[in-house]
């Protein structure tokens, strides 16, 4: 008799198992900054799909978009308390914890996406993936936000002396003062929030951000020149909360980061549709668009070598080396 129920209950356990009713599931928060049809919001969308996809809805993931959770800041805190799961912010975000990340802030320093994968899809990336446990994080590789391109609303700048005596929007970070000052350039330290209102007030001249972002701000209403620059580079980086990560089987481990390297393409590629879309978008309202030679580019980039010279021992001298040797000695 006992046999007979013994078997019941198991055929009932296997049943249950089978149909994925099992109340063991793995359930997580991802927080994002920007809004889900935004790059950032598309990858995350694209990344909680596959991962449910493949773990047959083992693991289910909740997006929360339009910083619903919070800032960068903020949700990179939460994710290191593991009250936050996932989160995708910019590099930028981390330099405060690995110095070694502002090497991917130096101005000028990519020209061209296959420049910037190269050196974030190999071992440089892996090197500062690997500096993220300690800190409570984990890195699943590398997403785009793209170049960052020169608005302002003087003049096109079509040459290193156009940004001579501009007011430029800087962010807080320290390498982005002393590179509008290189450039010649007046740097005006303001938060994203605040800085429509400085444009449209003159305030400040211009700003500098990845081209779908001047769209989805709506800078094009306040700013007439929209200048290739291509100044710097931005990328996303997903991270996972260590607490959770420690968690979880070496099966939802490897979903996790399947499904994270399935995404890059994919989110890379809406990035560059998104600039291009914006670009065509912003040109048809009235706004102008202007390319930078490579003479001039390179004329932008020897200004700034100082800048590069400044921060080379605060990101250390191996990777600095590392960095510039496999772009060509730049």
């Amino acid at each position: 008799m006992k046999s007979h129920l013994a078997r019941k209950f198991a055929a009932v356990l296997a049943a249950s198992l089978f149909s994925g009713s099992v109340l063991a599931q793995v359930t997580a928060k991802f927080a994002c900054t920007l809004p889900e049809k935004s790059h950032q919001g598309q990858g995350v969308a694209k990344f909680v799909e596959l991962v449910e996809a493949k773990s047959k809805g083992s693991i289910r993931i909740k997006p929360f978009y339009n910083a619903s959770l919070g800032n960068d800041v903020q949700v990179t805190s939460a994710l290191q308390g593991g009250t936050i799961e996932f989160v995708v912010p910019q590099t930028t975000t981390l330099t405060g914890m690995v110095k070694e990340f502002e090497i991917l802030d130096f101005p000028f320093l990519f020209s061209n996406e296959m420049e910037a994968e190269k050196i974030l899809d190999g071992a440089v990336g892996q090197q500062l993936l690997a500096k993220l446990p300690a800190k409570g994080l984990v890195g699943l590789g590398y997403w785009e936000n793209g170049f960052f391109n020169a608005t302002n609303s003087k003049h096109p700048i079509t040459r290193l002396e156009d940004f001579q005596g501009l007011k430029f929007r800087a962010i807080q970070a320290k390498i982005s003062q002393e590179t509008l000052k290189a450039l010649g350039a007046n740097p005006v330290p303001l938060a994203v929030p605040e800085l429509y209102t400085a444009l449209e007030t003159r305030t400040v001249d211009g700003q500098g951000t990845p081209t779908a972002v001047i769209a989805a701000l709506k800078l094009n209403e306040v700013q007439k020149y929209l200048s290739l620059t291509r100044h710097s580079y931005g990328a996303f980086i997903p991270l996972v909360s260590k607490k959770f990560w420690d968690k979880l089987a070496a099966g939802d481990r490897k979903i996790l980061q399947e499904a994270a390297f399935e995404t890059r393409a994919y989110q890379r590629g809406v990035a560059r549709a998104q600039a291009k879309s914006a670009q065509e978008a912003m040109a048809a309202k009235g706004m102008l668009v202007n390319e930078i030679s490579a003479g001039e580019r390179a004329r932008m980039r020897e200004r700034v070598k100082p800048v590069w010279e400044m921060f080379a021992r605060e990101v250390g001298s191996e990777i600095y080396k590392d960095v510039t040797g496999q772009l060509g000695g730049k």
